[in-house]
């Protein structure tokens, strides 16, 4: 994969000419995705969605004032004109580049790419190398939407997607959990050529859906999929609105939904849901747990406040445990969104047959404590997330852990010490009685040295206590609120 690392650098220093034309980090990749998409469907033959006379070739042969008018225009006419991807990737577009010159050199730039070694290691994984290289820079501010791809990789590991699934997303950002899921099919049916021509074309058209709240990112998610060969549902909305109620009932759901509360402090408006929280990762977890389907499963990656909140959250996590088989915790290590420099977990459940009393045992990997702080200087591999994989076991739905269905060796609190005591078991009349149904769990004594390589960035620390002032402000106002103060 290293000429698709040299041209993902090479894309990524055209940001220097965007820069030039006043153009933020944040509108980087957006900017060269009009573009990209372009040429890529040139090297892919795949312009039949595109309007002859605004093609990449259309472009090219223009130069000075006039290239760039066209290409303004190009972007408007693309945005209305077009088919299917195109139409919505290109919806509302216009374009940040004032000079003539800037947008020339992009243009030969771009043309001038090694693009027949791009082709062969894949140009999805291009694009997905242009993404991951944003949400890196932290002026870009990116990292909010774009969850890193060796912890999608773990999650998508353990929860093994099947053929025939309904899997979604309900806060699909740039689409990394639905490429990862489509790829994990692909490389376990031979390209899908294992499956029938009804079942390959269900996985393309059907199986996958998500949802986007932000416009530039849907857009990024459009293109990430069209090159990954899916043709499945993204829409752009809001899952917490009514909107959120057509995305189908899954088989599987994975998903990272954006942190803090809703925008203006209102509560969601969904009226299918039972407890009411402007608190959008609570938010969320209600709709991922109601929107599985008896013997569905989940991921979902949430801030540690979702763990130990009062009042509503701990509804919410009654309800959870109730409905669904709460079988599994990843505490994460920190460092990972250092954008937000907030704590977060996975939390890994089943929805149960019934409506009450599914879990009775929660499984808690430690992943954090005595890690190092991973960013820049220590960078996040697959590798860090081999022990919780061979711990989580062989079986998606949780089943498979040590002596399943035999809990008499299980003393209250914990017990299994395993992988350096990384890995322990309680159970669920524990949870209640000794946490008061709080999940935030932890017993390893953190064993700093002292190293201050390992300590997280400034920015990090900054924001983490932002975030935990946020949310004791948020706790203060709804017990005044309760108190009718």
């Amino acid at each position: 994969m290293s000429n698709t690392k040299d041209i993902v650098a090479k894309l990524w220093n055209l940001c220097n000419v965007l820069r030039d034309d006043g153009i933020t980090y944040h509108e980087y990749v957006t900017e060269l995705t009009y573009l990209l998409f372009l040429k890529m469907a040139e090297e892919t033959e795949t312009e039949n969605n595109i309007p002859k006379g605004y093609r990449w070739k259309d472009l090219v042969k223009k130069d000075g004032i006039e290239q760039l008018n066209y290409y303004r225009g190009m972007l408007l006419y693309l945005g209305t004109k077009g088919s299917g991807y195109v139409k919505e990737i290109y919806a509302d577009a216009t374009t940040s580049i004032r000079k003539p010159k800037n947008l020339r050199k992009l243009v030969e730039s771009i043309n001038e790419l090694e693009w027949y070694s791009a082709r062969e290691e894949g140009l999805g994984d291009l694009y997905e190398g242009l993404l991951e290289k944003n949400a890196s820079e932290k002026k870009s501010g990116a990292g909010q939407y774009f969850t890193p791809r060796p912890l999608i990789e773990s999650i998508v590991a353990v929860l093994k997607p099947q053929p025939g699934e309904i899997i979604q997303d309900p806060a699909c950002g740039t689409g990394g959990f639905l490429i990862a899921a489509h790829r994990y099919i692909s490389d376990n049916t031979g390209d899908l050529y294992d499956l029938s021509s009804k079942q390959q074309d269900f996985q393309r058209r059907e199986a996958l859906n998500g949802m986007e709240l932000v416009p530039d990112t849907y857009r990024l998610a459009l293109m990430n999929a069209m090159l990954h060969g899916i043709e499945g549902t993204i829409s752009l909305g809001d899952t917490l609105s009514p909107e959120g109620k057509k995305l189908k009932n899954a088989d599987l759901i994975m998903t990272n939904p954006p942190f803090g509360s809703k925008k203006g402090g209102e509560a969601v408006t969904r009226d299918d849901f039972t407890y009411y929280t402007n608190n959008k990762q609570l938010a969320f977890l209600e709709h991922v747990y109601r929107s599985l389907r008896k013997g569905g499963r989940a991921g979902i990656v949430v801030p540690d406040n979702v763990l130990f909140e009062g009042n509503i959250g701990v509804d919410i996590r009654r309800d959870l445990m109730n409905k669904c088989n709460l079988h599994t915790i990843l505490r994460l290590p920190t460092g990972i969104f250092y954008a937000q420099g907030v704590k977060t977990n996975v939390l890994f459940f089943t929805r149960g047959m019934n409506e009450k009393d599914n879990t009775r045992m929660v499984w808690v990997y430690d992943m954090r404590t005595n890690m190092p702080s991973f960013g820049k200087r220590t960078v996040l591999t697959r590798d860090y997330f081999r022990s919780f994989e061979k711990c989580f076991g062989k079986k998606s739905d949780g089943t498979s852990k040590k002596n399943e269905g035999d809990w008499s060796w299980l003393k209250e609190g914990t017990l299994q010490t395993m992988e350096n005591s990384r890995w322990r078991c309680f159970s669920r009349k524990w949870i209640a009685d000794s946490k008061g149904d709080s999940l935030d769990i932890s017993w390893l004594k953190d064993e700093g040295n002292g190293d201050t390589d390992n300590l997280p960035e400034p920015e990090v620390l900054a924001a983490e206590a932002l975030n935990q002032l946020t949310e004791a402000v948020r706790e203060i106002g709804e017990l005044m609120k309760a108190l009718g103060v």
